[in-house]
């Protein structure tokens, strides 16, 4: 169990019958590493939160291949298409009402009238998903609360034994999980800031779009635990400067750091080496707290300050 396996045509195939006889495969999106189950076998399903150790109030994200596969799913209006047509594939999550109440949706929808819903833009993901013939839920795949891993090596070394097959894909390019947004209402409001910027959503929309942090007690989609995306070291943000013991990460013109998000405060560069970042500094034996410089609140920038501020969260 736990082998990486070349994402070849042939692995794929494997990787697909494992799906289908209700094992769990890893798999590579444009975002991070998921690690999938058919979304109709509730006991694949649990295999997921046993896995991960996720608390089963936490809704999983369902991934499919086919934009009109969306009509089958969940209740959609114009609007839903039209966002779909417009950001699909890609790094967009969409909440919608469930169109029925199928008990077998029940885990991954963490017994709520809503399914969370998004069709993947990379190559493998999406051909995983036709192979399979069924939607596949997939939350990241990592120990919860731990860093969501961008490399098939960081899914081994977080579930190695508790997964069937990991198919390396390489690096995620986006690199932080899917913007996440409720179309259940009039308003359009975003759950979670993710790989598509709250101001691509509004210029397309056409009206602004409403931010919810949701309760963390009672999440309606992934991500809105305080205490997600964690290092085991204390992490400081909005970092000036380094400070003793310190591993620290820049941006831009920082030059007094381990390591630079973008040394031209690119946030698509940001977001991409985040993840791997916070790894290694989190692996670096000669510092015992990590800090990180500021990151403008704008564009990727939401997604990455989201993902430093719960990483940063001490119970």
């Amino acid at each position: 169990m736990s082998t990486i396996f070349k994402a070849n045509d042939e692995n794929i195939l494997k990787a697909a019958e494992q799906i289908k006889a209700g094992g769990l495969v890893a798999f590579p999106t444009e975002t991070v590493y998921g690690l999938g189950a058919n979304v109709y076998d509730s006991k694949a399903v649990a295999a997921i939160f046993e896995a991960k150790g996720r608390p089963r109030f936490n809704p999983l994200i369902s991934h499919i291949a086919e934009i009109d596969f969306l009509k089958e799913y969940v209740q959609t209006d114009e609007r839903v298409m039209a966002l779909a047509k417009k950001f699909w594939p890609g790094p967009l999550t969409f909440v919608l009402k469930r169109i029925d109440n199928n008990p077998a949706l029940d885990l991954a929808c963490a017994g709520l009238k809503t399914a969370t819903v998004r069709m993947p833009k990379h190559p493998v993901a999406l051909k995983l998903i036709q192979k399979s013939g069924v939607p596949i839920v997939a939350p990241s795949a990592n120990k919860s609360q731990t860093l969501s891993p961008t490399t098939a090596e960081d899914v081994f070394e977080s579930l190695k034994g508790k997964v069937d097959m990991i198919l390396d894909g390489g690096k995620c390019a986006v690199g932080v999980e899917s913007t996440i947004i409720d179309l259940t209402g009039k308003d359009v409001v975003m759950l979670r800031a993710g790989g598509i910027a709250l101001e691509d959503l509004q210029d397309f929309l056409g009206q602004k779009v409403l931010i919810s942090h949701g309760n963390p007690d009672m999440p309606s989609s992934p991500g809105q635990l305080l205490k997600h995306y964690a290092p085991k070291k204390i992490l400081r943000i909005n970092a000036l400067k380094r400070e003793e013991g310190e591993f620290f990460i820049g941006f831009g013109r920082v030059t007094d750091c381990d390591l630079n998000l973008s040394k031209t405060a690119d946030l698509k560069e940001a977001a991409s080496n985040l993840f791997s970042y916070l790894r290694l500094a989190d692996a670096d034996k000669n510092t015992q707290k990590i800090a990180v410089s500021p990151i403008p609140e704008k564009g990727l920038g939401l997604a990455v300050n989201d993902r430093i501020l719960r990483a940063s969260y001490r119970i």
